[in-house]
């Protein structure tokens, strides 16, 4: 009876641990879901040009007060030669044949701070960079701008559908695990209450041992999603440039919070169901 009773308590916490790791790696994905959209903003070019007659000199300087600006990311400075070969390779080696001297100037590649990428924001942006008699324009694509602000747009809204689906699923799945656990039980809870005892006593021991539960699947759980993230580093290594994992202790507490809330909540429903059982209901 004990052995059957251990068999029945471990695969409870297995497919609670199962179901929160679930739930860790929608934590994983809500938590880092500004880092994912920050990325792809801050990865936006934004083009300085210069006028030509502009020196290397000239522009570096310009640079460095450029990369003072409160909405400035990084710059990279592009040397006419650099520009030269970068269009020869895309429009081929003999491009500048029809030209007399080259039409490269001298330019800065910028990428902006996430926040500064929107059309309003961009907007204020050139007319900033654009006050200096060395610049000639600033080069940016207003509709990859608009296009990305879009589909961030509709991401985040799937992606939070899809967590509060998940989580849902979860809290049906560990409630309905909890519930049957309990059920199992449910005729020493009618002996306990034919002797006298309160719905207090009889709830202690049974909460006590969903928070145990919760706990020790939430351990199961976390050391699988750490787990299951090292091997997802060492194959896509790229992907943890834009995950924060300074964020896992966060990811760790929803594990731990929702296994305890989800398996002392669920125990403490239906003990009081089957508290209020009559004899000849707990058959059925």
């Amino acid at each position: 009876m004990r052995r059957r009773l251990a068999n029945a308590y471990l695969s409870s916490v297995i497919s609670i641990s199962l179901v929160l790791l679930l739930v860790g790696v929608a934590a994983m994905l809500l938590v880092n879901a500004k880092s994912v959209s920050d990325y792809f903003k801050e990865n936006m070019q934004v083009t300085v040009m210069m006028k030509q007659n502009v020196s290397d000199e000239s522009a570096m300087s310009f640079q460095k007060d450029l990369d003072k600006k409160r909405f400035i990311k990084k710059s990279v400075y592009v040397s006419k030669e650099q520009g030269m070969r970068e269009m020869a390779d895309m429009l081929g080696e003999d491009f500048l044949d029809v030209f007399e001297t080259s039409p490269i100037p001298v330019s800065i590649d910028v990428t902006l701070k996430a926040e500064y990428v929107s059309a309003d924001s961009l907007e204020v942006v050139r007319n900033e960079i654009v006050k200096s008699s060395i610049v000639d324009e600033v080069v940016y694509q207003s509709s990859l701008v608009d296009a990305l602000n879009a589909n961030l747009n509709k991401i985040s809204a799937i992606l939070g559908i899809f967590i509060s689906l998940l989580l849902f699923i979860s809290f049906v799945l560990i409630n309905n695990t909890v519930r049957l656990n309990v059920y199992a039980r449910r005729f020493t809870i009618h002996t306990m209450k034919l002797v006298g005892a309160t719905r207090s006593f009889i709830r202690a021991p049974f909460l006590i041992q969903a928070a145990f539960q919760g706990v020790f699947a939430a351990f199961l759980a976390i050391i699988a999603l750490v787990v299951m993230m090292y091997f997802v580093r060492s194959e896509f290594q790229q992907l943890f440039e834009i995950f924060r994992l300074d964020l896992l202790l966060t990811v760790i507490g929803i594990v731990l919070a929702s296994g305890l809330a989800i398996c002392l909540t669920s125990t403490w429903f239906v003990v009081n169901r089957l508290v209020s059982l009559k004899k000849d209901e707990l058959y059925y």
